[in-house]
């Protein structure tokens, strides 16, 4: 029994059987100074609450560690169990998630057989849907660095083709540099033949996991559940515009400004310039082999939300 809790029994046995403060604690072990001790609180706490509370409207997803580095990130000196016990007072909570199983498979290319070096070693992409405010459909297609977690692309519209995905690429390709592999699913997008032979010309090695077995991909999946969690439940898009500028703006939020705890609470990019990733181009940007062939560039250029454009 903690020592809070003793105090309150204490104080419930002095009540109800009219007894001393002495008797009482000395039946039930209690030092009187336990007793009699009343906690000083800092005279920062209040605002700190405040600022907490703010953090958690913000990021309604964010459990304590996370607001905890936040706070941390913004010069307040607190540590962890401090921000824990004041969550706890606020009765702040996160639904705890049921936990998946974990399977490898039986792929070659999955994410827990083949495993990112470096940065831009290995890009996982993958789709997620979503929904307008009129009830049409919107489509997302995301490309993350599984290496340093930042998320290269997030590009929306109401349908998305094989041409849409190179369009994309080709945009990142000139923009950060040509990875060594690309790991994805076995969607129509990405096994289209135009898309996997200007892969080929562009030395980049396609790693398609088994059909059915989406815990291959499993960087796609983690991303696509923040995002998901974190953004797609959140917002209302009315327009594919609006979901584009909005998408936008949380990629650069999620890459720059949102600790990431496989990272030690660091965020992606700068865990990208720290040095640790060591990026080690396999094709250097702009070269020769980046040009599409005239019967695969694509004939319409859509809309890119991408680092650096």
């Amino acid at each position: 029994m903690s020592p809070a809790r003793k105090r309150k029994v204490v104080t419930r046995v002095q009540e109800g059987l009219d007894v001393s403060e002495r008797r009482a604690c000395r039946t039930l072990s209690q030092p009187r100074s336990t007793q009699r001790y009343r906690r000083k609180i800092p005279g920062d706490e209040a605002a700190l609450v405040k600022h907490m509370l703010t953090l958690v409207r913000r990021h309604p997803r964010f459990g304590y560690r996370r607001i905890w580095a936040l706070l941390r990130r913004e010069g307040w000196p607190i540590n962890r169990k401090r921000v824990y016990r004041l969550w706890r007072k606020e009765g702040l909570k996160v639904p705890v998630k049921r936990r998946k199983r974990r399977r490898l498979g039986q792929s070659e290319n999955g994410c827990a057989r083949r495993r990112a070096e470096h940065k831009d070693h290995v890009w996982a992409w993958d789709f997620i849907h979503d929904r307008t405010e009129s009830g049409t459909a919107l489509k997302w297609l995301s490309v993350v660095d599984e290496f340093t977690r930042e998320c290269l692309a997030l590009h929306a519209d109401r349908s998305i083709t094989s041409e849409d995905v190179i369009d994309v690429l080709m945009n990142l390709f000139c923009t950060r540099g040509v990875p060594c592999h690309v790991r994805s699913d076995n969607g129509p997008e990405f096994i289209a033949n135009a898309l996997r032979d200007w892969l080929r010309r562009s030395s980049v090695e396609t790693l398609y996991v088994e059909p059915g077995s989406p815990w291959e991909n499993g960087y796609a999946e983690s991303f696509h559940g923040r995002l998901r969690d974190e953004f797609l439940n959140v917002e209302v898009f009315s327009t594919v515009r609006e979901a584009k500028v909005l998408g936008e703006g949380w990629r650069v939020d999620y890459n720059e400004h949102r600790p990431h705890s496989a990272l030690g609470y660091r965020t992606p990019t700068e865990f990208a310039q720290d040095g640790q990733a060591s990026p080690r181009a396999c094709v250097a940007p702009g070269s020769g082999s980046l040009r599409l062939p005239q019967h695969t560039r694509p004939t319409k250029r859509s809309t890119l939300i991408a680092t650096g454009t």
